[in-house]
Formats: C-alpha cells, sequence, structure tokens
C-alpha cells in the first residue's frame, strides 16, 4: 500500500520543489519566451508590409509605364494630325510650296515622335532594368548560397563572354 501512497513528506517536498521551479519559470522563463515569440511575430508582420509594398511599388510602376506609352501614342497622333492640318492649309495656298513644307514638317514631325518614342522606350528599359537587377540579385542570393553554386556560375559566365568574343 506505501508504493501507491506515498509519505505526506515527499509530498510536501515534491510539492514545495514544483512551486520553486514553477515561480524561477514565471519570473525568467516565460518573459523571454514571449519577448521571442513578439519579436518574431514583429519581424514577419515587418516582411509582410515590406512585401505588399514592393508589389504596390511593382504595380505603380507597371502603371506608368503603361501610361508613359500611351502619352507618347497620343502625342503621336496629335502630332500626325497637326501635320496634315499644317500640311492641307498650305497645299491650299500654294501647291508647290505646300509640297515643300508638307514634306519638311512631316519628317520633323517623324523625327521628333521617333525621338519621344526612342526616350519613353529607354525609360521603361532602365525601370525594367532596374527591377530585373533587384528580382536577379534577390534569386542569385538565394541559388548561390553554397561555394560550389557560385563556381558553376562564375564558369558559365566566363564561358558565355569568351564565346560572345
Amino acid at each position: 500500500m506505501d508504493l501507491l501512497i506515498p509519505s505526506t513528506g515527499l509530498l510536501f517536498w515534491m510539492s514545495l520543489t514544483f512551486l520553486v521551479v514553477l515561480c524561477i519559470l514565471w519570473k525568467f522563463g516565460f518573459p523571454v519566451i514571449v519577448g521571442m515569440v513578439t519579436e518574431r511575430k514583429a519581424f514577419i508582420d515587418e516582411s509582410l508590409r515590406k512585401a505588399h509594398e514592393a508589389n504596390e511599388r511593382l504595380a505603380n510602376i507597371q502603371k506608368e509605364g503603361e501610361s508613359i506609352l500611351q502619352e507618347a501614342r497620343e502625342k503621336q497622333a496629335q502630332l500626325l494630325k497637326e501635320a496634315a492640318d499644317t500640311r492641307d492649309a498650305i497645299v491650299e495656298k500654294a501647291q508647290e510650296k505646300a509640297r515643300m513644307e508638307g514634306a519638311r514638317l512631316l519628317d520633323d514631325a517623324k523625327a521628333e515622335i521617333e525621338q519621344e518614342k526612342k526616350a519613353a522606350i529607354a525609360d521603361i528599359r532602365k525601370q525594367v532594368a532596374t527591377l530585373s537587377v533587384e528580382i536577379a540579385e534577390k534569386v542569385l542570393k538565394e541559388n548561390l548560397k553554397g561555394d560550389k553554386a557560385q563556381m558553376d556560375l562564375i564558369n558559365r559566365m566566363l564561358d558565355d563572354a569568351s564565346l560572345d568574343k
């Protein structure tokens, strides 16, 4: 029967030891654990916020690129219309002079349109290149964590560079 029911002294010391350990954990252990969990939650929340902001910036850049292209198209259409109107007005005054003046205005308009088109495309390419470099940097950081992966990439780049020349 003594095996199933412990003595009161043993129960007292076991209870006292349990309460001391519980107090120590309550005072020193649990606040550290809760603090670590709170820090981890804050880090995850911040990471999610940054990812959301990056997605919003990417969407804004894409919208800006589309609006720049639309503006370029509208301006091109407007310039072509203005050039045609000018050419028609000159044709009414003098046919020979109108041919020369119309050709000149049309060439100027095409050159200006081409320059604006090139500028818009260059700007979009610059933005795309910047985004591509950032994305590539993140991808490479993930993919090239080991020395072997880094050496393989360097060897492939050297082979490509030697083949291009």
